[in-house]
């Protein structure tokens, strides 16, 4: 699959995340993941677009769920939710004050940059890099990372679980005065192409091309 999408995808740089580059974004993360995949495979699919839910009882309620909080802040509560549907476009990027652990439910690219190559509020596309994913492999995403909904490599569309801190991309309490901070620990900027979610209040920071998975 791997070699098919390079072919398919010649403008951008698609590597495996047993590649050394991904070591500059995150790292894998040895733990048997036959469960929560299993668990994800019963919930209710998207008919279209994408969905994102922050907190799945479902997942929460594993044997598992206790490692992945272990994982991720040595304990401390984190939520344990689901991103599926459909999607083939960069169409924005966030990023968080904490580490995001990734398990791939199905076959998954992840279009990913780095915080530090954005000049202020700005990004330019030119430096995203791609990572694919099979299913069941498991990641941790760096803080410094920026990162997006997944992309598909089949029609069937991509399901992945998202392991973040408690209340991550639930909506703030109040205004704020970063206009890059679009929901707790959520910083977040679009395309500037992308009128959906500019006309959301996203700050269309991303320029140049907005990447389209081919598979």
């Amino acid at each position: 699959m791997l070699a098919k999408l390079k072919e398919l995808n010649p403008e951008l740089e698609i590597y495996s995340i047993k590649d050394e580059k991904f070591k500059q974004y995150g790292k894998i993360i040895d733990i048997d993941t036959n469960e929560i995949v299993s668990a994800c495979e019963k919930l209710e699919f998207p008919k279209k677009n994408s969905q994102y839910k922050p907190s799945v009882k479902a997942l929460e309620e594993l044997l598992c769920a206790e490692k992945f909080h272990e994982l991720l802040f040595g304990g401390c509560d984190a939520q344990i939710g689901i991103c599926s549907g459909y999607n083939r476009l960069m169409n924005a990027l966030e990023y968080h004050k904490s580490s995001e652990i990734n398990v791939a439910v199905t076959p998954l690219v992840l279009l990913l940059g780095l915080e530090y190559e954005m000049e202020g509020t700005e990004y330019s596309s030119d430096n995203i890099k791609a990572f694919y994913l099979e299913k069941g492999e498991a990641v941790e995403i760096f803080s410094t990372s920026l990162h997006f909904c997944p992309c598909q490599v089949a029609d069937e569309g991509f399901s992945c679980v998202v392991v973040l801190p408690k209340n991550t991309n639930t909506p703030l309490d109040k205004a704020s005065d970063d206009r890059l901070l679009f929901a707790k620990n959520k910083w977040l900027i679009c395309h500037d192409k992308n009128d959906a979610l500019i006309n959301r209040g996203v700050y269309p920071g991303i320029h140049g091309k907005n990447y389209e998975i081919k598979y």
